[in-house]
């Protein structure tokens, strides 16, 4: 008679099934490097040039708006921050205009372009620029003011900071043979340079051949060495880009402002432009700016974009992402306050900022798919702007089915860190551009790959969730007093009722472990959406894989990846149902690790691991 706990010998079958399932993921990933594939042209995002071409050639030498100044006598600075102070250009900031494959606006021309050549929103000039700390007064310039400036009177720029260097051991090199002297005052420049991390033409003109000749070797070096000299030829040949008249037909190519006659309207007004900002006259410049503004949408009215232009202008003057991710914070801090404290005021200031930054992140998402012409996850940052909306959106509406808020702190929570991400380290893909062929040649691979980024919204939004249930497992064990400890206080028991959506009368009676309980159930209704989200999506992608492919699974490193993170949630199922222990504090530990390993599919394998899906 077999007298062993029956208790143990589940826990003894959960192992046992875990083991073999881990087995089993191993023994598919140990292949999946070794059975990496390059990417084919197809799956990589078109490459387009920073400066246009007209008629096969870059159309510096014919600038719209008259000859460059070459007098050799630059305007000052003092006197350029004076004339900028009085121009306004406004009227030209929604003018269409052909740039890298797509119809954007002049502002969005001038915010990449600026991007670009000084990695910041804005170039801002040093009133003077002697060397001594105390003498230097910056001064910002809006982005179309510098765009305009670039095409007009490019020379101004020799010798201003316009160049960014992100990558530190060229910059060094740059600055250390700019002010090679052994002096405290050579010492002094060379750091206040390396801080300020831009470079002049003038610098990169005399000292980076050199540099490169000894360098030619080293792969970070040729990476850095190509970003400057797009930027060089972007400085030099920004009048390339006046691609600004429209054609006859939405077949033909746009045309280049200084093709048009010279009794033109529109190329009279700015050839006024031109002169009028060569001789920095503000009043003159602003009026041609209103009448160059009035005359291209003229060109071809019946193809010139209206509606369009006014949306991508709204979309860049609203940076949704960005004030979305701050209405985010204030709605994580103050739902978790109000969970902890029992302030309502703290709960509808943290429900009216969810909504406020839903709203933003939604205004922008869906601006962008119709700017962009196609729904927008198609790169690094659209991807993770869908996925944070996905997952806000959803917690969102459990919080409303559910009658629990504690949704909506996690959806809060996860909009916030996924936005903030996207927005300040530099993502791929802020800029609107064109898409990967791969993902224009059947609708099955949209509905495949988005999915799969739904899936991923959930598996964040479950580890939110899991990071609360963690947060209130240990602390208020170790006699912390966290959310469980408010329901027995006056005045906790109404809010933290509401948060996990008991009724007045459950409150009182409600302790850690009913917080534990709830927390726990609303975390597994997550993931198990996310756990058939994810499983669908992978069917998905190997049902078209087999139409384009010839194959349904072919051990791709982010297939498998994929498949690996889907065997963590099925893991967490099997769990729910074994006679075991602790299910609920080891489901909040899975589910750490399932969000883990989903962040190394989504960036990891894309950065580290060559694979057909290297435009993912």
């Amino acid at each position: 008679m077999n007298t062993r706990n029956p208790t143990r010998r589940a826990d003894r079958s959960a192992r046992s099934l875990v083991l073999i399932v881990t087995a089993t993921v191993v023994s598919m990933l140990l292949p999946a490097r070794a059975t990496a594939q390059t990417a084919p042209a197809g799956n990589e995002h078109p490459q387009t040039e920073a400066v246009s071409h007209v008629d096969g050639g870059h159309a510096d030498a014919a600038s719209p708006f008259g000859p460059f100044d070459r007098s050799g006598n630059p305007i000052s600075t003092e006197k350029k921050a004076e004339f900028a102070a009085g121009v306004d250009l406004s009227p030209l900031e929604r003018i269409a205009v052909f740039h890298r494959g797509r119809v954007k606006i002049l502002d969005t021309l001038a915010r990449e372009t600026v991007g670009t050549l000084t990695g910041k929103r804005r170039y801002d000039d040093i009133i003077p620029l002697d060397g001594t700390a105390a003498s230097r007064r910056k001064v910002e310039y809006d982005p179309m003011f510098t765009l305009l400036d670039l095409v007009i009177d490019p020379g101004y720029y020799l010798d201003k900071p316009l160049m960014h260097v992100e990558y530190l051991p060229l910059r060094r090199l740059v600055i250390e043979s700019a002010f090679p002297e052994k002096t405290a005052q050579a010492a002094a420049q060379r750091e206040w340079w390396l801080k300020l991390t831009r470079i002049t033409p003038r610098m990169i003109q005399e000292h980076v051949p050199q540099i490169a000749q000894q360098h030619s070797m080293e792969l970070a070096y040729n990476r850095a060495l190509a970003e400057l000299d797009e930027g060089i030829s972007l400085w030099i040949s920004s009048a390339s880009n006046m691609m600004l008249v429209a054609p006859q037909t939405k077949d033909r190519p746009w045309k280049h402002l200084s093709t048009l006659a010279a009794d033109h309207p529109a190329r009279a007004a700015a050839l006024e432009l031109g002169s009028a900002w060569r001789a920095a006259d503000a009043a003159r410049v602003n009026a041609a700016a209103a009448r160059l503004a009035e005359e291209l949408p003229k060109i071809n009215a019946e193809v010139y974009p209206t509606w369009r232009r006014s949306l991508e202008g709204e979309y860049n003057a609203v940076r949704p992402f960005e004030y979305g991710y701050w209405m985010y914070l204030v709605a994580t801090l103050s739902l978790l306050l109000a969970f902890g404290t029992g302030r309502s005021w703290l709960r509808w200031t943290g429900l009216a900022a969810l909504v406020a930054a839903v709203g933003l992140h939604g205004f922008g998402f869906i601006s962008r798919c119709i700017i962009a012409e196609r729904f927008a996850i198609q790169n690094q940052f659209e991807s993770m702007t869908g996925i944070s909306l996905f997952a806000a959106v959803v917690g969102a509406a459990l919080m409303i089915a559910r009658k629990q808020w504690i949704f909506g702190a996690a959806a809060a929570g996860v909009g916030f860190l996924v936005l903030i991400t996207a927005s300040t380290t530099g993502i791929p893909g802020v800029s609107i551009e064109r898409e990967a062929a791969i993902l224009n040649t059947s609708v099955l691979l949209k509905y495949h790959v988005t999915t799969v980024l739904v899936s991923y919204g959930l598996i964040a939004l479950g580890f939110i969730l899991s990071l609360f249930y963690l947060g209130t497992h240990y602390f208020a064990r170790s006699g912390a007093a966290p959310a469980a400890a408010v329901l027995q206080t006056a005045g906790g028991p109404v809010l933290a009722a509401a948060a996990l959506g008991m009724g007045d009368d459950e409150a009182p009676r409600a302790g850690r472990e009913r917080v534990l309980a709830d927390l726990d159930r609303a975390h597994m209704i997550v993931i198990q959406i996310a756990f058939w989200t994810l499983g669908v999506g992978i069917l998905l992608g190997a049902w078209w894989a087999d139409h384009s492919w010839g194959r349904w699974w072919g051990f791709d490193p982010k297939e498998t990846w994929a498949l690996a993170t889907w065997i963590i949630y099925l893991i967490v199922i099997h769990l729910r149902f074994a006679q075991t222990t602790n299910k609920p504090l080891k489901t909040a530990w899975l589910s750490v690790l399932g969000f883990v390993v989903m962040i190394w599919t989504y960036f990891g394998v894309n950065l580290l691991l060559p694979g057909l899906h290297a435009y993912a």
